[in-house]
C-alpha cells in the first residue's frame, strides 16, 4: 500500500456541520479520523430575539440582504411561517438585492420564490469575504442591509458594512452550544496531550472555543495549549476561527481561502513535512509518521508501543539506547481523557516492544541489539551538540 500524504497520521475532526464531508476528504487523503464533535446547532428557544429582529427589519424597506446558509435561512421563513410573517417577510426579500453566500444558501433563496442579485460561481463551501468583497465594491453609505447570522456574531462582516457606511440589521436565527455529550471530545484533548493525534480540524471560532472550554474543565487547558503549539498541529479552515488560538500563542494553519477541501489540502501539504521524520537505515529510506512508518514508499502502521521505541531510537539515530531508558518511553494504560500514564515498565516489555518493531518493519534488520547495551537504528550515527547528556536529537531528524 503506498502512501498518500495523510497515511499514517490521525486528524481530529471538531466539526459539527458538514463533519462527513470533511471526513471524507481526510481519510481520501489516507487520513485516520477522530472525530469528537464541539458545537450543535441549536434553535433560538423561544425565538423572542428573532421575532424582534424580523419584526425591525419588516418595519422599513430593505436594500440588501445577506444570506449566509441554506439551513438558517430556511428555519428563518418557517419561524416567520409560524407568526403570520411569511408573506411579507418573502415580498421583502423579492424588493431587495439578495446575496447567498454559497451553493446551498443560494438553493434555499431559489426554493422560497426568490431569485438571488449575486453569489459566487463556484461550490461550497463558500465564505462570506467573498459576498462582502462584491458588497464593497459600490458606496452602501445610508443603504440597510440585513445580515443573517449563522451561530454566532460575525463582527468581521458587520463591522465592515457600518464602517462602510451602511445601516445593518442582524437577523439571529440559530446559535452554536457545546455538544451535548463532551465525551469523544474530552478523548480528542487528552490524545492531543498525550502526543497519539497529530492534528486537529476547527471549522469555526465557537468549536475552539468549546474545545479550550472542555480542556479546562479537566485541567488541561494549558498541556493542550502547549501540545498545539509544540506536536499536534492547529488546522483552522481561516482567519476568523484562528483568532482565539492566536490570542492564546498557537500558530495554526489555514488556507489562503476559507474552504474546506482547501483545509484538507493545506493539511495535507503541511502535516508530513512537519512531523514526519525521515531517515536512512540500512540501505532504506524510513519516514516516521504518526502511528506508521512509510518504508522504502511503502505505509506500515506499527502499534503504540513499537511506535514509543522507534521513535526513542530515531531521536538518536545509530546510538545505542539503553534498556532502562527504553523503559521510561513506552505507553501504558489509557486514563480518563485519552491521556496516558508513565509507570515503569521492566525491560523484558521493551524486548516484546522491539520484537513487535521488527516484524512491523518486515525484519530487514533495521533495529539492531547491542548485547548489554540495548538497541540502535542501523545506520551510522549522527552527532549534535547535546549527544553527551544523550538528550540531542538528529540533525535534519
Amino acid at each position: 500500500m503506498s502512501a498518500e500524504p495523510l497515511a499514517g497520521f490521525t486528524v481530529g475532526v471538531t466539526a459539527s456541520r458538514r463533519r462527513e464531508e470533511l471526513s471524507a476528504l481526510l481519510e481520501r487523503k489516507g487520513a485516520r479520523v477522530v472525530y469528537a464533535p464541539a458545537i450543535h446547532l441549536v434553535p433560538l428557544a423561544d425565538d423572542t430575539e428573532l421575532l424582534d429582529a424580523t419584526r425591525a427589519l419588516l418595519a422599513g424597506p430593505v436594500d440588501d440582504i445577506v444570506v449566509t446558509t441554506g439551513v438558517g435561512f430556511r428555519a428563518w421563513l418557517e419561524a416567520a411561517e409560524g407568526w403570520g410573517l411569511r408573506d411579507d417577510l418573502v415580498k421583502l426579500l423579492s424588493d431587495a438585492r439578495v446575496f447567498a453566500r454559497g451553493t446551498r444558501a443560494r438553493s434555499a433563496v431559489r426554493a422560497a420564490g426568490v431569485t438571488e442579485t449575486w453569489s459566487p460561481e463556484h461550490g461550497e463551501p463558500e465564505h462570506w469575504d467573498e459576498v462582502l468583497r462584491h458588497l464593497l465594491e459600490e458606496d452602501l453609505t445610508g443603504r440597510r442591509i440585513a445580515v443573517q447570522l449563522y451561530g454566532d456574531p460575525t463582527p468581521q462582516l458587520t463591522g465592515t458594512l457600518r464602517r462602510a457606511g451602511a445601516r445593518v440589521v442582524e437577523i439571529p436565527v440559530y446559535r452554536w452550544a457545546r455538544s451535548d455529550d463532551p465525551t469523544p471530545l474530552r478523548r480528542l484533548v487528552g490524545q492531543a496531550v498525550a502526543g497519539t493525534v497529530d492534528a486537529i480540524t476547527f471549522t469555526s471560532a465557537p468549536a475552539v472555543a468549546a474545545t479550550l472550554a472542555v480542556a479546562a474543565d479537566d485541567n488541561l487547558e494549558g498541556l493542550f495549549l502547549g501540545a498545539l503549539r509544540t506536536h499536534v498541529l492547529a488546522a483552522c479552515v481561516g482567519p476568523v476561527t484562528a483568532a482565539p488560538l492566536e490570542e492564546r500563542g498557537v500558530v495554526p494553519i489555514s488556507p489562503e481561502r476559507a474552504r474546506l477541501s482547501a483545509l484538507v489540502q493545506v493539511l495535507s501539504a503541511e502535516l508530513p513535512a512537519r512531523r514526519a521524520s525521515r531517515l536512512a537505515v540500512h540501505g532504506h529510506a524510513l519516514e516516521l509518521r504518526g502511528h506508521a512508518v512509510v518504508l522504502d514508499g511503502q505505509l506500515r502502521p506499527i502499534a503504540p508501543a513499537p511506535m514509543a521505541i522507534l521513535r526513542a531510537l530515531a531521536r538518536r539515530p545509530g546510538h545505542v539506547v539503553s534498556r532502562a531508558e527504553l523503559c521510561g518511553v513506552l505507553p501504558s494504560r489509557a486514563v480518563p481523557g485519552g491521556a496516558y500514564g508513565r509507570p515503569q515498565a521492566d525491560e523484558h516489555a521493551v524486548e516484546m516492544a522491539v520484537a513487535r518493531l521488527r516484524r512491523g518493519l518486515g525484519g530487514g534488520g533495521l533495529v539492531e541489539t547491542v548485547v548489554k547495551r540495548g538497541y540502535r537504528l542501523a545506520c551510522d550515527p549522527v552527532f549534535t551538540d547535546t549527544d553527551a547528556d544523550g538528550a540531542g536529537k538528529a540533525l535534519g531528524g
